[in-house]
């Protein structure tokens, strides 16, 4: 086998591995084969559609992270049961869209029933614990994660439930010569994007935005000046079911509507928050975009790079477990950087 030639514009990788040149590189004087050409083009072509997709799941987490930061910052309330209102919404949606037929229909009711389910959790059980420390919130919204799912189960069985893509949406777009993309992946793009400079407005540019941020950076002084905090806590709590309601309506179609579905995501959502900084609606925006790039990134081609490393079985085995890791590994950068996270709501 011909050995490679040296690439002077490049250092060398571990394992002697060299990637592929950049397009238009010519070290023998020849002009590019028009196959290498389209090589080079489909790879910044799958490059772009990741990107996409990493686009997609970070908007997908800033929907849980943004009502979950709110939360968070305002009330002091570390609320595991987060999770298990977008695995309702994601239910709720399933069922509504099966019984309807229509999935436009089903995600403005389920969003508007998990509102309030989650401001009656909050009145009914969660309003006890804000004077608790963060131990007895952690073991109470933990056994409300194991009562909905218990629920859940009880209700829609143990078995997923399907949620189908709307039928209009359910065929890829052109979005340039050589380059199709999924339309319902584009449409929660949109719609993540949408919600986000809504969610701006509203904080930046209105009155309740204003009390939400004064609750969040000084709640004793919010209360001083005559906020109606326990008021405001209920809004904000089921504002922020909501938007979890969202997540799960949108990510339904694409992951599996299950019991549990909502702990997994739980996680990364308190990863978006850290790096974010705690009450930042716009540190929320850039650390779940950062955690969604970041996941995508690594879960694509962290395998591809190993396996020029190691043994095919090596790659398989050891690259989903690292991919993993990445965004913890960026956690910590960050927190190492700026431990109140990258756009603190409190100075």
């Amino acid at each position: 086998m011909a050995t490679r030639p040296r690439l002077s514009w490049l250092p060398r990788i571990a394992g002697g591995v060299y990637p592929d040149p950049p397009l238009g590189y010519n070290p023998r004087g020849r002009e590019i084969e028009p196959t290498e050409r389209r090589q080079s083009t489909m790879s910044g072509l799958f490059l772009f559609e990741q990107g996409l997709n990493g686009l997609q799941f970070g908007l997908m987490l800033f929907l849980l992270a943004a009502g979950l930061t709110l939360v968070f910052g305002i009330m002091d309330m570390i609320n595991l049961a987060h999770g298990s209102l977008y695995m309702l919404g994601a239910y709720l949606t399933a069922s509504i869209a099966e019984a309807s037929g229509s999935f436009l229909i089903a995600v403005p009711i389920a969003l508007v029933a998990t509102a309030l389910i989650g401001m009656a959790l909050e009145l009914a059980v969660l309003r006890k614990l804000y004077a608790r420390d963060h131990m007895s919130q952690v073991l109470a919204t933990f056994a409300i994660i194991l009562i909905a799912n218990d629920a859940v189960r009880m209700i829609w069985g143990a078995q997923p439930v399907s949620l189908n893509t709307p039928a209009a949406l359910s065929g890829p777009i052109d979005l340039f010569p050589g380059m199709s993309y999924s339309a319902y992946r584009l449409t929660i793009i949109v719609v993540g994007l949408i919600v986000a400079a809504l969610l701006y407005l509203l904080v930046t540019r209105t009155r309740t935005g204003m009390l939400v941020r004064a609750g969040a950076s000084n709640r004793e002084m919010a209360t001083a000046m005559g906020v109606n905090i326990k008021l405001l806590f209920t809004c904000v709590f089921g504002f922020g079911a909501a938007l979890c309601a969202l997540a799960g309506a949108m990510l339904g179609p694409i992951l599996a509507v299950q019991v549990g579905m909502g702990e997994d995501i739980l996680i990364l959502a308190f990863v978006v928050i850290v790096i974010g900084g705690i009450g930042s609606i716009r540190g929320a925006l850039v650390g779940a975009l950062l955690v969604g790039v970041v996941d995508t990134m690594g879960r694509t081609f962290l395998p591809m790079i190993l396996r020029a490393i190691f043994s095919p079985v090596v790659a398989s085995n050891a690259g989903p477990a690292l991919a993993s890791i990445l965004i913890y590994v960026l956690m910590a950068a960050v927190l190492f950087w700026r431990p109140q996270g990258l756009f603190p709501a409190r100075g």
